[in-house]
């Protein structure tokens, strides 16, 4: 290998290595992205790349989720498809909470915004603190959520 390459090598693994975690802005920019996705292209086209665990919308830890705003029903999930189809608009988190219920509240007034939780970080196993942003599209809410530290 070159020596350039080599440093070129290097350097992304040493970035790699470093890559930050998730931020707010990053959540906001990957669920504005899935809300043009869905405008140009249609809702069952961005539901089935989610299902299909499409990186531009599964990046560790960061990843959107598609609920139905009625009904509350998970219509996609790349990290825990066992709950598409499933309402479970009143089941609570660790601590208690009804944060979906909140989700589609907040969602049905604002339109947008930030959510609180306890949820299973993808990358650790275990369930963290969590705040998510909720970007409403039409009659589906995605959400794009950060592990907070």
């Amino acid at each position: 290998m070159k020596p350039l390459a080599s440093l070129i090598l290097l350097a992304g693994l040493a970035h790699t290595a470093h890559a930050a975690e998730p931020t707010e802005k990053d959540a906001i920019a990957m669920a504005e992205k899935g809300a043009a996705y869905i405008k140009a292209n249609g809702q069952d086209a961005f539901l089935k790349k989610i299902a299909a665990k499409d990186p531009e919308y599964l990046q560790g830890s960061l990843y959107v989720d598609v609920r139905d705003l009625k009904t509350g029903i998970v219509l996609a999930h790349p990290v825990n498809p066992s709950i598409v189809g499933k309402d479970l608009t009143d089941i609570p988190d660790a601590s208690g909470k009804k944060y979906r219920r909140e989700i589609i509240e907040l969602a049905a007034k604002k339109g947008h915004g930030w959510v609180d939780y306890q949820y299973k970080n993808p990358t650790t196993g275990k369930i963290e603190p969590k705040t998510t942003y909720i970007l409403r599209v039409g009659e589906v809410v995605l959400e794009a959520g950060i592990y907070k530290k």
